[in-house]
């Protein structure tokens, strides 16, 4: 049985969940949430918990198991809570800035580099060097904020680019000097 699968996801108050037998709806005080469900996999809502059931052991099944167990999760995570990436450019003359809803970065090129967020997905500028990408789709502020990352990932000798703010970076000495 799937360690992750077999675990009840439970609803919390002010979350409404409604299961057709093809997709899963899940509302929240942070907005709406839909899910395609394969059709084997069966779900069980009963009092204040969901439980994913699969309808063998087969490799195929045991993934899709764990799979919708933990996108139901997320779901329920982001309509209640939300998902906050947090960010953080280093480096001398590079920032952001917004402006309407596009983001502006300036990262050392010779033109800034613009993203327009989905209407998803909300960016904070704070200060001009620190970023926070929210919303309720995990996988949208997780693909964002990997974009973001990926205009100017953090190089080893100085640690200057875009960096997640718990990301630790691995330095390299460089040359050395007269040796």
């Amino acid at each position: 049985m799937s360690r992750i699968g077999k675990m009840p996801v439970s609803i919390p108050k002010g979350v409404k969940v409604n299961f057709d037998g093809e997709s899963i709806r899940i509302e929240g005080p942070k907005g709406k949430l839909a899910q395609k469900i394969h059709r084997d996999i069966k779900l069980e809502i009963s009092d204040n918990q969901i439980l994913v059931q699969r309808p063998s052991d087969s490799k195929y099944y045991k993934a899709l198991h764990g799979l919708y167990r933990a996108l139901i999760a997320n779901m329920i995570t982001g309509v209640s809570q939300g998902f906050v990436k947090n960010l953080e450019i280093i480096g001398v003359g590079y920032r952001a800035e917004k402006v309407g809803k596009i983001v502006n970065f300036y990262l050392g090129y010779s033109h800034p580099v613009a993203i327009v967020p989905p209407d998803e997905v909300t960016v904070q500028v704070e200060g001009g060097n620190k970023l926070s990408v929210s919303g309720i789709n995990k996988q949208a502020v997780g693909q964002l904020a990997a974009e973001i990352r990926s205009l100017r990932p953090p190089e080893p000798y100085k640690g200057k680019g875009v960096r997640y703010v718990d990301e630790h970076i691995r330095k390299k000495a460089g040359k050395q000097a007269g040796a």
